[in-house]
């Protein structure tokens, strides 16, 4: 049986979703697939191996219908009060930077409008969307960072009224403003088949990760902070400067059929990034970047003020497909904030360091609980699940208060994990620990369930340390690495190949 899903709708796109069988990313078998409109006219029709589907060329508030397989859906585009061209406030391809004219174009569309960026690549500094738009890129179309960051916009860390605005790794701070930034918007729309790019391999963003220049920390590509209502839907992401598509404090976002691609050798460079955010989806989309794929986030805890601190709850992560990050689906480290209710399924992690991972340290407080991953394939993923509660991140992560495997006092920096259940895993090709799990001997990690849980080791792998800790030891080929945490087992399983085809 073949169901169909509208993942988000515009006035000239809609992404859609195909449910079959076993399909995860990828579907069992190619599929069929036909559009037609309400008068029963083919539309567009084509072939798809991929569960998701990104259909463009739509026409505004307009009836189609879909069929794939023995599936079928209903569906209307949006309405569009008015389409704007770029081109028509003065942007040119040939243009070193169209950022005036493309926000000029952005002023200029209407509540209910779209702005419509045609084929061609364009340079431009950093752009600010509005509420109630369409910023849709045809295929072919590229808005492309400039490399210059002379005049880049800085966002301070609070605004007027103490509310964050600039951000880095949880904590406020005077930031590059995203390329592509929205703050403060609603029922806001980021489709089409074309790409941005964020111009992190121009310049020299990626020189100078952990550091200032002119005060202000490196910009995302996309940044939402405290919107609500975003859908973002069809386009290619590249080259970010840092973190690619960062919502920050932002309500009901859905982001579906996206291509987010960075250079493996990319600093920081994460996919997609949730930060405080509630309701959160994320489908079909393929991730291969230079750190995490998937990094959720709730502000990191400081020694004076703490009210950025906000939840992170509801994230459904589904038929995605993440390589060549450091972790597939991440959790921490900046969790201060808490982070619940976490759902992935039928998802495929490829070559990522880790798979599910769930960091933090003394020092963060916090909790990240019901965190559920279902019917996920993994291929040479070294550690397929690692729970790290002594990570030793920041410039202190070293120091013997963080690291020490003695009791600690109990307080509000005692972070806190549990409730973990991982159900119909597969591994192959893993290397040091089937799971591995360090946990602080004051707050040990509880409630973690593996059922269906299949491992297979790569017998050719070198042993090497699943967990960025002091004093964990290279492992290879281990079950189980667990250590003040409990474990329950149904149906774990693991064995080795020195062949790895048969893994």
């Amino acid at each position: 049986m073949t169901a169909l899903r509208v993942l988000g709708r515009c006035a000239y796109s809609a992404s859609m979703l195909i449910v079959s069988g076993e399909s995860r990313f990828y579907l069992e078998q190619a599929m069929d697939w036909l559009l037609t409109d309400g008068t029963g006219a083919t539309v567009q029709s084509g072939k798809t191996t991929a569960a998701g589907l990104y259909l463009d060329r739509l026409t505004p508030d307009s009836e189609y219908f879909l069929t794939v397989g023995d599936a079928d859906i209903r569906f209307s585009t949006l309405q569009c009060t008015k389409a704007i061209d770029p081109r028509d406030f003065g942007a040119d391809p040939s243009a070193e930077d169209n950022q005036f004219a493309f926000q000029a174009a952005i002023d200029a569309v209407p509540a209910g409008g779209a702005l419509i960026v045609p084929k061609g690549v364009f340079c431009s500094g950093p752009i600010f969307l509005k509420s109630h738009m369409t910023l849709h890129l045809s295929e072919g179309a590229t808005l492309a960072a400039i490399s210059s960051r002379d005049n880049w916009e800085i966002l301070p860390a609070r605004n007027g009224s103490g509310r964050v605005l600039g951000t880095w790794e949880g904590a406020p701070a005077d930031s590059y403003a995203g390329f592509i930034t929205a703050i403060d918007s609603e029922q806001l729309r980021i489709t089409g088949k074309g790409t941005i790019d964020g111009g992190g391999d121009r310049g020299d963003w990626w020189s100078w990760p952990k550091e200032t220049r002119n005060g202000a920390r490196r910009p995302r590509t996309v940044f939402l902070a405290h919107c609500n209502s975003v859908v973002m839907a069809g386009v290619t992401v590249r080259n970010s400067p840092s973190w690619t598509v960062h919502p920050f404090h932002c309500v009901d976002t859905s982001f579906s059929n996206l291509s987010i691609q960075n250079p493996s050798e990319s600093p920081n460079t994460d996919g997609l990034n949730p930060e405080s955010c509630c309701r959160v989806d994320i489908s079909a989309v393929h991730f291969s970047v230079g750190d995490d794929c998937i990094a959720i986030k709730s502000g990191k805890r400081l020694p004076d003020d703490n009210s950025h601190l906000a939840p992170t709850s509801d994230v459904t992560i589904a038929h995605c497909l993440m390589e060549y990050g450091h972790g597939a689906v991440v959790l921490g480290s900046e969790m201060s904030g808490n982070i619940t209710n976490t759902r992935v399924e039928h998802c495929d992690f490829r070559r990522t360091d880790r798979g599910l991972r769930i960091k933090t340290r003394r020092g963060r407080g916090g909790q990240v609980s019901d965190v559920h991953l279902k019917n996920v394939v993994m291929d040479r993923v070294p550690t397929p699940f690692a729970i790290n509660a002594h990570y030793f991140c920041d410039p202190d992560g070293h120091e013997e208060w963080v690291q020490s495997r003695a009791l600690s006092p109990v307080n509000a920096t005692t972070p806190k994990i549990k409730d973990i259940t991982l159900e119909n895993v597969t591994a192959n090709n893993a290397a040091t620990a089937g799971a591995a799990l360090l946990g602080l001997p004051e707050s040990p990690i509880t409630g973690v369930s593996l059922t269906n849980y299949h491992v297979c080791f790569d017998g050719q792998a070198s042993p090497a340390v699943p967990l960025m800790a002091s004093d964990v030891e290279a492992v290879l080929g281990v079950p189980l690495l667990v250590e003040h945490a409990t474990v329950t087992t149904d149906n774990f399983s693991t064995q080795t190949h020195e062949d790895t085809a048969r893994c």
